[in-house]
């Protein structure tokens, strides 16, 4: 008998990686290609196809022995009919995944690139051993998965885990990217923390911040950051902020769905040794405390791969429970 593998497709904005693993989800190969400026339907499956075929060359193995592809996507999904809704940065608005790579003749397996990590991360990262647990991403925005009973939670129509868009004030004068005012992503997340810092620098602020760039708008997390670890006031007043904004989300989501335990992930990950004692210290200010007893926050491990893996995992989840 031939062995089998999966392969996971992690579809990005800018990028396609794609990597293929035995049942296990150990990586064998991988293919990554640059996505361009040409976005259109037709060249994004081509890529895809591409990526595909290169992965299984690579391992000399036969397509027919990848018994899943998993796919990870951004954007409104039909999880079960394979249909994108709509996903940014690429022209696949109510494009039909399955059925356009049905050539394939290899089952796919899409779903929410959120909800991919969080699954990755519990298959091979952070979540490890965690069947109730909450992935979170914090970089230009603030998403998600929830992983109930060992299995991702998609709402009655696949929408489940948009936790950067509950809403934080609703007096805040901050537009989010989905049109409401005050939301979690909009005051806590890497760009909300980029927009602090960069008024810090207009208004004069006693700043190192200022001589790290030659313009306010050069300012982002990493130069907080950075400013930060060298005990710049500044910057270390920032990182409160934002890591207080991060704790009252992370207390709601606590105290609603009592995880064991919660991942935090996304560029914003990097500094959580200026955030946790922040973070840690809210939530146990604002969450019950017989469940903030119960749950621990860990960074994630997966880093840049967590997309692909998630990807794997998906493939993998639904391989193993058919």
């Amino acid at each position: 008998m031939k062995e089998e593998y999966v392969i996971g497709v992690d579809l990005g904005g800018t990028k396609i990686l794609t990597a293929l693993a035995d049942l296990e989800g150990a990586i064998l190969e991988r293919s990554r290609v640059l996505v361009g400026e040409v976005k259109d339907k037709d060249t994004i499956l081509g890529k895809i196809k591409e990526t595909i075929n290169q992965v299984t060359a690579n391992a000399g193995i036969d397509l027919e022995q990848v018994v899943g592809i998993g796919l990870g996507c951004p954007g409104p999904l039909d999880i079960e009919e394979g249909l994108i809704h709509h996903t940014p940065n690429l022209d696949l608005d109510n494009v039909n995944i399955k059925d356009e790579l049905s050539g394939l003749d290899t089952p796919i397996y899409l779903e929410n690139d959120a909800n991919a990590a969080a699954l990755g991360e519990q298959m091979f990262g952070a979540g490890q051993g965690a069947d109730d647990m909450i992935y979170i991403t914090v970089s230009t925005g603030i998403g998600g998965g929830i992983i109930i009973d060992g299995e991702i939670y998609h709402g009655v129509s696949d929408g489940a885990g948009e936790i950067g868009h509950h809403t934080l004030d609703p007096a805040s004068a901050i537009k989010c990217g989905c049109g409401n005012y005050g939301c979690w992503e909009a005051l806590a997340s890497g760009t909300a923390l980029s927009r602090l810092a960069q008024d810090a620098v207009e208004a004069d602020a006693d700043t190192m911040m200022k001589d790290m760039v030659t313009d306010s708008s050069e300012v982002d997390g990493a130069i907080v950051a950075r400013a930060a670890e060298k005990n710049d006031g500044v910057a270390l007043d920032l990182m409160d902020t934002i890591a207080e904004r991060l704790g009252i989300g992370l207390a709601s989501l606590i105290n609603i769905f009592n995880p064991s335990r919660i991942v935090f992930g996304g560029g914003v990950s990097n500094s959580w040794s200026l955030l946790e004692e922040k973070i840690n210290e809210t939530i146990a200010e604002r969450a019950m405390e017989s469940l903030v007893e119960r749950v621990e926050i860990i960074p994630a491990k997966l880093g840049s791969d967590v997309g692909v893996a998630g990807a794997i995992a998906t493939a993998l989840a639904q391989v193993k429970n058919k």
